[in-house]
């Protein structure tokens, strides 16, 4: 594949993580997984088809976005922000966008219904030089423009 002169080949690209329309910024995430949509397949045959079928896509799966960083001075905004949300019946709206290693935006996904599922972060052991891992889990309801429209 040619690359062309501005190709930034991503050592260091990172995701920049808000919520409720930018009102929330959990800061930069050096992993983002779970950045996928799964179509769940209808098929059809008709009565004297032989064995030919139809495909539709059906409903989109979305699996739950996982977030990981060393934790740093953002970490404190991630636990203020989880105790307004635990138990908050709003569900909050959100972007990731990943980031090039000069600082600018790459690509965005605009998520709805953002919700906290799990946060964590690695034990300590004071005889280790490992870096403390924070990790943040959040369901959603998609990034894709899909819903029905009459």
């Amino acid at each position: 594949m040619p690359f062309s002169d501005n190709t930034t080949l991503a050592l260091a690209n990172r995701f920049q993580v808000v919520l409720d329309d930018g009102n929330v910024d959990l800061g930069s995430w050096h992993q983002c997984q779970g950045l996928e949509v799964n179509w769940k397949m209808a098929d059809y045959r008709s009565g004297d088809g032989g064995n030919d079928r139809w495909y539709y896509p059906g409903f989109t799966e979305y699996p739950p976005l996982k977030l990981t960083r060393a934790a740093c001075s953002d970490s404190p905004k991630v636990q203020a922000w989880l105790s307004k949300a635990s138990f908050s019946r709003q569900p909050n709206t959100g972007a990731v966008t990943l980031l090039d290693p000069s600082n600018k935006p790459v690509i965005s996904w605009d998520f709805k219904s953002i919700v906290p599922m799990k946060w964590s972060i690695v034990g300590f052991e004071a005889g280790t030089s490992k870096v403390a891992l924070e990790t943040l889990e959040l369901m959603h309801n998609g990034f894709l423009s899909d819903e029905n429209k009459p």
